[in-house]
């Protein structure tokens, strides 16, 4: 009986250490988690990640779009099949990537940074444009 009840103090404690030790981590991390698997939302030290259950070349034909739409100055745009790369830039000269991975039949991963440090508001609205037009 004692024994069981080391065990869930054991397991309380190192939750509490795992949560403090997140909570002073270095960096800007915030997370907002929509749901679990495909369409959780997070941002983390400054870049949005996602996964969008939107096939992979419709995901690039709408983040292409989202670009334009937004009146960003395309920098360079690199695409293969399983990874493509857009860098662009704002009317304030922030640097925004936008990487999109393909993992499969209509799975792609999205991670949006703007600028050194993220823009989480920013990277937000690219994410929604994305998905508009994917």
């Amino acid at each position: 009986m004692k024994t069981k009840t080391n065990l869930q103090w054991c397991k309380v404690l190192t939750v509490a250490v795992a949560l403090s030790v997140a909570g002073f981590s270095s960096g800007c991390v915030a997370v907002v988690a929509a749901g679990a698997g495909a369409g959780a939302v997070a941002y983390v030290r400054g870049q949005l990640e996602t996964t969008q259950t939107r096939d992979f070349e419709r995901t690039v034909r709408g983040t292409q779009r989202a670009i334009e739409q937004l009146g960003f100055a395309k920098v360079s745009e690199k695409k293969d099949a399983l990874l493509a790369t857009f860098v662009a830039r704002n009317a304030a000269d922030k640097k925004i990537e936008i990487r999109l991975e393909n993992l499969g039949q209509d799975l792609t991963k999205i991670r949006i940074r703007i600028g050194i440090f993220g823009d989480e508001e920013l990277s937000r609205r690219i994410l929604d444009k994305i998905r508009e037009n994917s």
